[in-house]
């Protein structure tokens, strides 16, 4: 599974299991919330690290940028698009 996917299958098992959709938000006040999250999700059976979601936002925000109006100068700017962290939160809520 690549990021996404295990963020998609994640995010549909905690939207069943209201503990682990609890467990998964309380990681926003956390000290380090990616690296909590991450580390839920390993402890779990899910291979993800901090790095892969960063990665894997700013690749999605990147090819999107790259679709809109030739991917120049002239590409609209997506506030918070490219991070997945927040993006899987606020589908959690």
């Amino acid at each position: 599974m690549n990021t996404v996917e295990i963020l998609e299958q994640l995010q549909h098992d905690a939207r069943k299991d209201d503990v682990l959709r609890k467990t998964l938000l309380d990681t926003q006040t956390a000290v380090d919330p990616l690296r909590e999250f991450c580390s839920i999700c390993r402890r779990l059976g899910y291979e993800l690290y901090e790095m892969e979601v960063v990665n894997a936002g700013e690749e999605f925000y990147a090819s999107m940028r790259r679709s809109t109006n030739g991917g120049g100068e002239n590409s609209p700017l997506l506030d918070g698009e490219d991070d997945f962290y927040e993006l899987f939160m606020a589908g959690l809520k």
